[in-house]
C-alpha cells in the first residue's frame, strides 16, 4: 500500500513538473515603456501635431494684442509668468503671476479652477512654449505661450532678443552648407524609459512631471555649429527654406514630425537638437520629445540666431525685429 501511494504522488508530480517547466519556458516578453506611452500619446490626441494645434484650431503661441484689445486679452487668460522674480518686478503684464518654471502644473490646475486657459509668458517666448506643450500634455490643452516673450510686449523688454543675436555665427562657418537633405536613416532601437507603470497615462504623468523638474533643455549654436556629429540635428523647415537659408551640415529634415510615423527615423543614442526660425515651434516639439524618452534638445533663438543677416529672410516672417514689439502697457 505505501509503494502504491508513492507511485500515486509520483504520477501526479511528473504532469505538474512539466506544466511547470513549459510556463518558465514560454515567458511573454513585456512591452517596452516607451511603446505603451506613444500609442497612449498618439490614441488620446496628444501626439506632436496636436500639441502644436490643439483639437480647437487653437496654436500653441499668441501674439501681443493690438492697444485696442488689450483689456480683452487680458480678461480672457490666467497669466503666468515665469522669468526671474527681478525681472517681473521690474515691469510685468497686468494680473500676471510670478511662478518658478517647476510650479507650472500646479498653475495649470489653477487656471482651470479659473476657468480661463492658462497663458505662459518668459523672456523671448521659447521657454514659456516649453511650458506650454508640457502643460498641453498633462492635459491643460488650452495653454498658450506669449509669441516673442515679454520682448514682443515693449520695448522695454525686448533686450533679450536684441543682446543675443545679429553674430551671425553660421556665415562662412565651414559646417554650414546649402546642400540638399541627407536621407532620413531608420532605427530599430528607441528611448528605454525606466518605470514600472504599464498604464499609458501614468506614464504620460510621470514622465511629464519629470520633464518638468529637468527644466528647458536648449543648446547654443555655437556648440551645435563647431560639432555637429555629436547630435542628432533636425531642420524643422519646408524643403525651399532648408536649402534657400542653408543648413548645420548633416541636419536632417524631418517635417511634420508626429510620434505616430516619425520617431523610428530618431536616434535615441545621440542628442537630438530641433531648431526653427525662433526657437519657439522647436522648443515644443522637444518638450514632446523630451516626455517620451529621448535626449531632447531645442536651438536658442533658432535660424534668427544661427544667421540673422541671411538674404533669404526678405518675405520670411519670424525675423526678429521692432516690428514684433506691441509697445503695450505694464501694471502699475
Amino acid at each position: 500500500m505505501k509503494k502504491l501511494s508513492l507511485l500515486l504522488i509520483g504520477l501526479l508530480f511528473v504532469p505538474a513538473l512539466f506544466l511547470t517547466s513549459c510556463d518558465q519556458g514560454e515567458e511573454v516578453e513585456e512591452t517596452p515603456r516607451f511603446t505603451i506611452l506613444r500609442d497612449y500619446v498618439v490614441a488620446n490626441g496628444m501626439d506632436i501635431n496636436k500639441i502644436i494645434t490643439n483639437e480647437d484650431g487653437a496654436k500653441f503661441v499668441v501674439p501681443a494684442p493690438a492697444l485696442a484689445d488689450l483689456n480683452t486679452f487680458l480678461d480672457k487668460y490666467y497669466i503666468i509668468d515665469i522669468r526671474k522674480a527681478d525681472a517681473f518686478g521690474a515691469n510685468h503684464i497686468e494680473g500676471a503671476k510670478n511662478i518658478a518654471f517647476g510650479d507650472i502644473l500646479t498653475e495649470g490646475a489653477n487656471a482651470k479652477t479659473a476657468g480661463k486657459p492658462a497663458l505662459v509668458i518668459c523672456y523671448t517666448g521659447q521657454t514659456a512654449c516649453y511650458a506650454t506643450a508640457l502643460m498641453r500634455m498633462y492635459g491643460y490643452t488650452n495653454t498658450q505661450a506669449l509669441k516673442w516673450g515679454m520682448s514682443g510686449w515693449n520695448d522695454a523688454t525686448a533686450s533679450p532678443w536684441n543682446g543675443k543675436i545679429g553674430s551671425n555665427p553660421a556665415q562662412g562657418d565651414s559646417n554650414w552648407t546649402t546642400s540638399a537633405a541627407p536621407t532620413t536613416p531608420t532605427f530599430t532601437e528607441t528611448p528605454f524609459i525606466a518605470l514600472t507603470s504599464t498604464s499609458g497615462s501614468t506614464l504620460l504623468k510621470q514622465r511629464v512631471e519629470q520633464a518638468v523638474a529637468d527644466g528647458f533643455k536648449t543648446v547654443v549654436n555655437t556648440d551645435v555649429l563647431t560639432s555637429p556629429e555629436s547630435y542628432y540635428i533636425n531642420n524643422f523647415f519646408s524643403d525651399a527654406h532648408y536649402t534657400g537659408f542653408g543648413h548645420i551640415k548633416g541636419a536632417y529634415r524631418i517635417n511634420p514630425i508626429t510620434f505616430g510615423e516619425n520617431t523610428i527615423h530618431l536616434d535615441p543614442s545621440k542628442k537630438i537638437v530641433t531648431y526653427c526660425y525662433t526657437g519657439q515651434t522647436s522648443a515644443v516639439i522637444t518638450a514632446c520629445l523630451n516626455v517620451l524618452g529621448y535626449d531632447a534638445y531645442s536651438l536658442t533663438f533658432g535660424m534668427n540666431g544661427l544667421y540673422y543677416d541671411n538674404s533669404f529672410w526678405a518675405g520670411v516672417s519670424n525675423h526678429w525685429g521692432s516690428k514684433y514689439v506691441a509697445g503695450l502697457p505694464y501694471a502699475d
